[in-house]
């Protein structure tokens, strides 16, 4: 199964995991049964707030789920319409979030972890302190 990690950096597996999912420069495609990753540019990692098109930056991808930082409650929607399974990442590397994935100990996204808004508290680029 392929997994998608937003990331701050590309440095494979063990890439940091990057605190929110439309702001993140990499997306990373893991496949979490060979072990192996690749990297795609996020496209629309500078978006205006309320503007961020997920499913374009991952369009084409075959994906069982994505797990992510933080996530706005908008983009949040859209992944769960497409049918994608959205987990909450709490590991700091690539490689820790694939292992807790492999075990099943990720815990769902849900509306009431999602981002609020900005200009509510908190900005793009700092750990959003859930994940």
């Amino acid at each position: 199964m392929n997994i998608c990690i937003p990331v701050n950096s590309d440095e494979g597996i063990a890439s940091p995991v990057c605190a929110h999912f439309g702001s993140a420069p990499f997306f990373m495609i893991v496949d979490t049964e060979l072990g192996t990753c690749r990297a795609l540019p996020n496209r629309n990692q500078h978006h205006a707030h309320g503007m961020c098109q997920p499913l374009m930056a991952i369009q084409g991808e075959d994906l069982g789920g994505i797990v992510v930082g933080g996530i706005g409650m908008g983009a949040l929607s859209k992944l769960l319409a497409s049918g994608l399974q959205v987990y909450r990442a709490e590991h700091p590397t690539v490689e820790m979030t694939m292992a807790a994935f492999k075990a099943g100990k990720l815990r769902a996204m849900t509306a009431d972890a999602a981002c609020g808004g900005h200009g509510q508290g908190h900005q793009h680029g700092h750990a959003h302190g859930r994940g």
